[in-house]
């Protein structure tokens, strides 16, 4: 590929082992039937297009998760705007985009609709209750696997991954700072620079944010319901860093507490309306959304979560396409994504500590990592369905 496509952010088609349409409908397929939450999310992708298909390169992966764990907004989709840019452009981004997050949009506005028309959703305590706790099974492997690959047998890399989960774990949230901290760490170690160039500079800028700024100035606004939804949910999608993890206390503190659309109980019906729908598990915004003026503000909440992420990933990625490969840049990648992988695993036990209440959820976390690591032809999508029926049987049991 010729350095003057890199720079204008062309790639050249003819080498691709993959059509547009190949990858749009892959992603489709995954927002469909993808369960399991940004961490289970990003681990399909590798294992299908990096492992399986090889449609991308190891380095390209891994220059994607890095770049979506130091932009803020919600990993999975980052990292799927950013596969669909690396042969195909700004063209490949978007449309990857929307057929990832559409599926799971149409379904949370219809548990909307159903929410409203029918005074609440207790049969999902019933199919949460197994679900949750055998998503974190899919996870955990998801973790397992992103780890191996990532970590390998570095010594330093494991500091970094284990101090990065420790973290995780102590305080509940993810932290730029460490992410970026570990990349230059690892950077200065492994291939020292002679001087700070820009690149350093291009990256603090990122981290910068400054869609996010205005975003934060705009809602102090007091203007009508759906501009107040436009910019918090912005605000939401270009402030919070990692995954869903990080975005719940984020809207449960500005929906609940701050504008009071929802109850303490409507909020966690919606996050459980994004624990068992498939996709990125932010899609909740737009359950919220609807809860709060319909279809446009489902509409709106949605849009306004995922296009500081679409930006904040479509403009740096000519960067890392073309400097990725330098010693200095790739050193700063490994490094971010060892950090990343130990974020990832810190969030599997955070999100097990709420899920994992007692036996019978221990059994279908335990049920679900086992059926993956020893049957390769399961599916996650079949391990959901199971739990979901079971916890409809054994939930009235157990409460």
């Amino acid at each position: 590929m010729s350095e003057s496509s890199l720079e204008k952010g062309v790639p050249q088609e003819e080498t691709t082992p993959y059509t547009l349409w190949q990858l749009v409908l892959y992603f489709l397929k995954l927002g469909t039937i993808g369960f399991g939450g940004p961490v289970a999310l990003v681990g399909y992708m590798f294992r299908d297009l990096v492992e399986r298909r090889k449609w991308i390169s190891n380095n390209d992966y891994k220059d994607g998760l890095a770049l979506s764990q130091l932009a803020p907004g919600p990993l999975a989709a980052q990292l799927g705007f950013y596969l669909g840019y690396v042969h195909y452009g700004v063209l490949g981004a978007t449309l990857v985009g929307l057929a990832f997050v559409l599926p799971s949009f149409l379904m949370v506005v219809a548990l909307g609709w159903a929410y409203q028309a029918f005074g609440g959703l207790a049969w999902m305590q019933a199919v949460f209750y197994a679900v949750g706790s055998s998503v974190i099974g899919i996870i955990a492997f998801s973790a397992y696997k992103l780890t191996n690959k990532s970590v390998g047998k570095d010594k330093l890399l494991w500091a970094i991954f284990v101090i990065v989960a420790a973290y995780t774990v102590w305080t509940e949230s993810e932290e730029i700072l460490m992410f970026i901290g570990a990349g230059l760490l690892y950077w200065f170690i492994k291939s020292p620079p002679k001087w700070v160039n820009k690149t350093n500079a291009s990256i603090a800028a990122l981290a910068s944010d400054p869609v996010g700024q205005v975003a934060a100035a705009a809602v102090a606004s007091d203007s009508s319901t759906l501009w107040n939804i436009l910019f918090f949910f912005a605000k939401a999608g270009a402030f919070v860093f990692g995954s869903g993890l990080a975005i719940v206390p984020f809207l449960y503190s500005g929906v609940v507490k701050e504008h009071q659309w929802l109850t303490d109980n409507q909020f966690l019906d919606a996050v459980a309306v994004a624990m068992i729908t498939p996709g990125p598990v932010v899609i909740t915004t737009g359950f919220i959304g609807y809860l709060i003026a319909g279809f446009s503000g489902a509409s709106i909440a949605a849009l306004a979560t995922f296009l500081p992420a679409y930006l904040l990933t479509i403009i740096p990625a000519p960067f890392f396409k073309k400097y990725g490969k330098r010693p200095g840049i790739a050193h700063f990648v490994t490094g971010v994504t060892a950090a990343a992988t130990g974020a990832i695993t810190g969030a599997v036990i955070v999100l097990g500590k709420r899920s994992i209440v007692d036996i019978p959820t221990l059994f279908f976390a335990v049920a679900a990592l086992l059926l993956l690591w020893r049957v390769k032809k399961v599916s996650e999508p079949v391990i959901v369905l199971g739990a979901a029926i079971l916890g409809l049987i054994v939930y009235p049991l157990m409460h």
